[in-house]
């Protein structure tokens, strides 16, 4: 199924669509208009040398190199004792002149340089090519390279992605295609997020027989140049680079503020604290869960009260922080 695409979203009503948006949205030529994207569709040379204008000479960025057998798959090893690439701090401009040495190879080392803040390695290339997302407080990150796939992954962070050179091939699944991904650790990760282990170019169906149901649910399109994609937080998403020369920027903000904290956190706790108790404890643990956390409403407190409902209330900064400190206490204990 391809993601449904918009075709009359601009710059100017962005943010009317995405307030609305609740499922993956394509829009087609959002940022047609950036001067990176106008270079860009000249050539990967052009393209390159517009980057290259913004370029903090001495300033490090984290790259991820693989050799040409890895066939752009930035994944485990083997046995899954380490993993298929390296990391390497660099500067962004030894990374662009590695990637145009081996722009015509046919099957070329991979070299990718992912989620890194736009004016931290180009200063000055957001003001040129920018969204107007201010009340979003967005982070806004930068992703380089040549032909590479990233594994499916989920963020808990609403994301506008950009793409700025180059296409790239997007394949989502709703949050409750989870059974069906074959997840990999949670503590042990190519880059910080848990990924699928299945080889979306090669999949293995002997060996995870479900994942023909997460294609049946799977939401796909290929963006070129302008066009940009929207992905609702908890979206999985596998993203493959397709040409010699890629350049994403996108967009994460959260909808509540930050100093809500990280669901991520709480699953970690979960996962220590309810986990391992025994079947009929972890059933009345769900059910807590489920009247306090997942489905609340004026019956979870309405007897209490308002004085006196404390952490059952709406949250602000202050009692936020208070509440966080009570669980640092008790962490460290």
């Amino acid at each position: 199924m391809q993601i449904r695409e918009v075709t009359d979203c601009t710059i100017e009503n962005l943010n009317e669509y995405i307030s609305q948006a609740h499922e993956p949205m394509v829009l087609r030529g959002l940022v047609a208009d950036w001067p990176l994207v106008i270079e860009a569709k000249k050539s990967a040379d052009a393209g390159e040398q517009y980057l290259r204008q913004y370029l903090r000479q001495d300033t490090k960025v984290t790259a991820y190199l693989a050799a040409a057998e890895a066939q752009g798959r930035l994944f485990y090893n083997d046995d899954m004792s380490g993993f298929n690439f390296e990391r390497q701090r660099t500067t962004l401009g030894s990374i662009l002149d590695r990637m145009k040495q081996h722009r015509d190879d046919e099957t070329p080392p991979t070299f990718y340089v992912g989620s890194t803040a736009v004016e931290h390695c180009l200063p000055g290339l957001k003001a040129a090519n920018d969204l107007p997302l201010e009340q979003l407080n967005p982070i806004n990150n930068i992703w380089i390279g040549n032909q590479l796939s990233v594994a499916a992954h989920f963020d808990g962070l609403n994301n506008v992605a950009c793409i700025g050179a180059g296409r790239r091939k997007f394949t989502l699944f709703p949050p409750d295609q989870i059974d069906s991904l074959y997840i990999g650790p949670l503590d042990f990760t190519p880059s910080g997020q848990a990924i699928s282990l299945v080889d979306f170019a090669q999949p293995d169906f002997a060996k995870y027989p479900r994942f023909k149901q997460a294609l049946a649910h799977a939401q796909m399109a290929e963006l070129g140049p302008g066009d940009a994609v929207y992905i609702p937080a908890m979206w999985w998403h596998h993203i493959q680079s397709l040409d010699s020369f890629n350049v994403l920027i996108n967009y994460w903000w959260s909808d509540v503020p930050a100093y809500i904290g990280s669901a991520m956190d709480v699953l970690n706790h979960a996962l220590l604290g309810i986990r391992d108790l025994p079947p009929e404890q972890r059933t009345a643990w769900q059910q807590l869960f489920d009247h306090y956390v997942f489905n609340p409403n004026e019956k979870t407190h309405a007897h209490i009260p308002e004085q006196k409902r404390g952490i059952l209330d709406t949250h602000n900064e202050t009692s936020a922080r208070r509440l966080r400190s009570q669980l640092l206490n008790r962490l460290n204990r």
